[in-house]
């Protein structure tokens, strides 16, 4: 059994998740366009469960106690835990799940699913059960449902995935198979995004101005194919040009803000090939398309100097016998 998926050993197991990128279509997607989201490994979520007599207690960064009185920010991850041990048939009680998370909150890096999926994993673990990949993310998206009220699912989707994740409303799934190698660069704001308040804000939009702000949506879903086109055919140059677009019209929903702007605007002047915002925007992490591998690392470096809060270079590897 991978890592990916879980350990075990006597009286403990562990599960863990990596994180999450929308690489375009953030927004659009919960309006029927597509979305292009990539699987984020620089940081992620352990979940460690151990026996421990008495009720079930949670320990995490903020909060350390029975899962009864945990706060109401872990109601959905609440809900999650009762709601796995209950498909398991097993008795809430006699554990402790312990979550250490390197994924910075309210930054659109898909927190709250990959706490959940860590956790969904642990507790199958130490019960010694298996599990499809439809248990999981119907057990993960219980905590989703909490966290953005209707969630989209691609959250879960992507986490559980080694692949970048098309996804479109009442579409089957798809898999983005890379034809190439894809640097990019994550800087964090600093700040941390809502990103009900950022939907429900587009959402005002297309009610006071359906037809303007429809044809801003359908546009990031015409850059959404653009930019799967690029990825499948070594388009890096195209695919940095259609974040560029995104953003414009990101910009024109009122999503993005000063602090988004200033981080992608630098990024651009220092050769990334494209930069734009990532998740729901007013506040949260930007994403910029690097040249190379070397050209990855110089941005992330100037990013940070240049006041970002964190930067995160990584790959996207493709298949290069395509």
């Amino acid at each position: 059994m991978s890592a990916e998926k879980a350990t075990t050993t006597e009286k403990t197991a562990i599960g863990i998740a990596h994180s999450k990128l929308i690489l375009i279509g953030e927004h659009a997607v919960v309006h029927g366009q597509p979305a292009i989201a990539i699987p984020f490994p620089l940081v992620g979520v352990e979940s460690v469960v151990e026996q421990v007599p008495g009720t079930v207690k949670i320990d995490t960064t903020f909060y350390h106690g029975p899962l009864t009185l945990a706060p109401e920010s872990l109601y959905g991850i609440v809900q999650c835990i009762q709601g796995t041990l209950e498909y398991l048939n097993m008795p809430c009680q006699d554990l402790l799940i312990r979550i250490k998370s390197s994924i910075p909150p309210g930054k659109g890096l898909g927190s709250s699913a990959s706490v959940a999926i860590s956790v969904v994993r642990s507790l199958f673990a130490y019960f010694n059960e298996d599990y499809t990949d439809e248990d999981l993310l119907r057990l993960a998206n219980i905590a989703e449902t909490f966290a953005h009220g209707a969630p989209s699912g691609i959250d879960t989707l992507t986490i559980t995935s080694q692949s970048p994740v098309w996804y479109e409303k009442e579409h089957p799934i798809d898999f983005i198979e890379l034809s190439d190698d894809f640097h990019f660069v994550v800087a964090d704001s600093g700040r941390i995004g809502d990103t009900r308040l950022a939907v429900e804000s587009v959402a005002h939009l297309v009610k006071m101005a359906p037809k303007k702000i429809h044809r801003k949506l359908e546009r990031i879903g015409k850059l959404t194919h653009h930019a799967k086109q690029a990825l499948e055919k070594k388009g890096k140059h195209i695919l940095g040009h259609m974040l560029n677009e995104a953003q414009k019209e990101l910009e024109a929903l009122g999503v993005s803000d000063a602090g988004l702007n200033r981080l992608i605007n630098f990024a651009r002047k220092e050769g990334a090939l494209g930069a734009k915002l990532t998740g729901g925007g007013n506040g949260g992490c930007i994403i910029a398309l690097a040249q190379n591998e070397v050209h990855s690392r110089q941005l992330a470096d100037k990013l940070r100097k240049f006041g970002a809060h964190a930067v995160w270079p990584f790959v996207l590897k493709g298949n290069k016998d395509k």
